[in-house]
């Protein structure tokens, strides 16, 4: 699939981020034309893992898992923070490769090309300092034992076969709250301005770009900032873009109870201006699209557990988030 044929795909089911999925559309379709295009004899094509940075909920996870269905490739999560609580990280590190293993059915080949999403990366560095640890990794240490497998090397795994995670896409996603006041204090880059516009496009670009010493400063180790030279930004979501995702993706959590719904020959149908009133309500908590679906669930709730008894019922409005709906076909229930 060539980039703008992933970012097609993803944007079915993931809303906005659109300069983030072009980034990781490009390095996904470089990874893999480079694993395509190596040969054993010419010179070995080093992989490009991926950071992703931006606040909790805006997408990070759901378009790695996204794109692990697009390409058809093993996929699977880790817990950085759950890495640092291990009194023994390099038994986590292979149970993850076991999990990948598992995940290509037992293909070690197949998993030598999967994905490994690595969520809270950011949290290492806080770890590090934590008053009060007795058991478990520093935030430092995490990162150390990482780098190897990130790098790429052959892994013993349960003491008798080998994965070599050389293939092997890392892609690690953090909040980094704090990182972008850091930057602003240190965010130019000493070149002379110009009055050209590509020339000042190309600098506007260099000094939005999170460097490896931003890293650093935020306390990542520059040997595993290294290992991450790909950098896309997720932003902060606009209720415009949470009516969005309760509506248009191809598996929105709308789409999901009309299906429901539909199954039990009922109809369900929501005004506009009820998503935006649980928009506005996700915005106050402050989660991004993690919110969305436990307020709707709770506006759906006393609806589903009334349906089943009304098998009458063949529509079902909701004009108004704070306002019972109306029940189509019958009376109101009680």
């Amino acid at each position: 699939m060539t980039p703008s044929q992933i970012v097609t795909s993803l944007s079915q089911h993931v809303v906005g981020q659109e300069d983030a999925k072009r980034q990781l559309a490009v390095a996904i379709y470089t990874h893999y034309k480079k694993i395509a295009l190596a040969e054993p004899d010419k010179a070995e094509i080093i992989k490009s893992n991926v950071l992703l940075i931006g606040p909790t909920g805006t997408g990070k996870t759901l378009v790695c898992e996204t794109l692990a269905r697009i390409l058809q490739v093993p996929f699977v999560t880790a817990n950085a923070t759950s890495l640092a609580q291990s009194e023994y990280v390099n038994d986590e590190i292979e149970a993850i490769l076991l999990r990948l293993i598992d995940k290509a059915e037992g293909d070690i080949g197949r998993a030598q090309r999967g994905i490994v999403f690595i969520d809270e990366i950011d949290k290492l560095k806080a770890i590090n300092g934590q008053q009060g640890q007795m058991r478990g990794t520093s935030g430092e240490g995490v990162q150390h034992a990482l780098l190897k497998i990130m790098e790429g090397a052959p892994v013993k795994i349960n003491g008798e076969k080998y994965i070599d995670t050389t293939q092997v896409l890392f892609i690690c996603g953090g909040a980094f709250v704090g990182l972008d006041e850091s930057r602003a204090r240190t965010r130019s880059f000493g070149f002379i301005s110009t009055s050209e516009d590509d020339n000042q496009k190309l600098l506007d670009r260099l000094n939005e770009r999170v460097k490896p010493t931003d890293l650093a400063e935020f306390g990542l180790i520059p040997e595993f900032a290294g290992r991450l030279p790909i950098i896309a930004h997720f932003t902060p979501l606009s209720r415009e873009m949470m009516v969005r995702i309760m509506t248009e993706p191809k598996n929105s959590i709308y789409k999901q109870y009309c299906q429901m719904l539909h199954n039990d020959g009922v109809e369900l149908l929501i005004e506009p201006p009820v998503f935006e009133q649980i928009a506005d309500l996700a915005m106050e908590y402050k989660v991004g699209a993690r919110s969305l679906r436990g307020i709707f669930e709770e506006m759906l709730t006393p609806t589903m557990y009334l349906l089943p008894d009304h098998s009458e019922v063949r529509q079902v409005r909701f004009a108004s988030l704070f306002e019972d709906p109306k029940f189509i076909g019958t009376r109101t229930p009680d």
